[in-house]
């Protein structure tokens, strides 16, 4: 099976300061994400008071609002969640390469961790594929890459 397992998670990442931020555009794949993403830290035991979850538009404004995330004190990472949808016009091109490029740059920038948990797909049928809990469920493996991550970089 492609994607993340679940490995042992450190007292280090079960203790970290998570940020999920999320689009309200595409909702529907979205909230899958959101639910997914934060039920996995929670069941690898990290603590309702170490995430902090912000609503954003769309795509194209999570890279700010992941920023200002990573720039709160004691952040350990953010998961920034979306789902761009190609259409029939070159604005799928624009945005998700606008947000993606941003979100790396972010990382680097600041050293914390962003974990990209924006879905591009040609159809809304992949998007929710990814989505799903009981299929890809990309949530999960978003996660889980989130901790993983604490513990790399310390």
């Amino acid at each position: 099976m492609k994607g993340l397992e679940a490995k042992t998670i450190s007292e280090k990442a079960k203790k970290g300061i998570y940020g999920i931020i999320y689009t309200s555009w595409n909702s529907e794949i979205v909230k899958d994400l959101l639910a997914e993403t934060k039920k996995e830290l929670l069941n690898q035991g990290v603590s309702l008071e170490n995430i902090i979850i912000k609503e954003v538009p769309g795509a194209f404004e999570l890279p700010l609002a992941t920023k200002l995330t990573a720039e709160m004190d004691n952040m350990s990472t953010v998961i920034s969640l979306g789902a761009i949808i190609q259409g029939d016009t070159p604005h799928f091109d624009f945005i998700s390469s606008a947000c993606i490029n941003a979100l790396q740059s972010i990382a680097l920038e600041t050293k914390i961790p962003v974990i990209c948990g924006v879905l591009t797909t040609s159809n809304f049928a992949q998007a929710k594929e990814r989505s799903d809990p009981e299929k890809m469920n990309k949530g999960k493996e978003f996660a889980l890459s989130a901790m993983n991550m604490v513990d790399i970089i310390s």
